[in-house]
């Protein structure tokens, strides 16, 4: 058999080399295709976490879970109270985003982090409103 011919799989063309075919490692979705927000879609990718032996993003440290997690819509009444704390104003719901990062815990090094993250997003036109812990 040719060497880049796998058998269930398209030959190879343009980019696509069925040799670099694999298992997706441990990586799942769970979806609202319409944008509905839904308990049910939480639910359903918690047990998907669960259920993964091997989690997608997992570095050097497998039992840390680093990279595993879900994505929600954002909270925004829960931000806006956090917010309000600070004295922060938010913009209007879908004006505005949030990061998430992990910064050094020494003061000087998260300090400059911040800056570089201020500075890359001033770049590219938008504002930091603020950080949380």
């Amino acid at each position: 058999m040719h060497p880049r011919r796998q058998p269930g799989f398209p030959p190879a063309h343009g980019l696509y080399d069925p040799a670099q075919e694999h298992d997706a490692c441990g990586v799942g979705f769970v979806v609202q295709m319409h944008g509905r927000r839904s308990h049910k879609v939480v639910r359903q990718g918690l047990e998907l976490l669960e259920n993964l032996t091997h989690r997608g993003a997992v570095g050097a440290d497998p039992l840390a879970g680093d990279g595993a997690g879900i994505l929600i819509q954002i909270p925004d009444a829960f931000l806006r109270a956090e917010c309000g704390k600070q004295n922060l104003s938010l913009p209007a719901v879908g004006h505005y985003g949030v990061g998430m990062v992990f910064l050094p815990r020494i003061r000087e090094h998260r300090v400059a982090c911040e800056k570089l993250i201020e500075d890359f997003v001033e770049a590219e036109g938008q504002t930091v409103l603020g950080w949380r812990d």
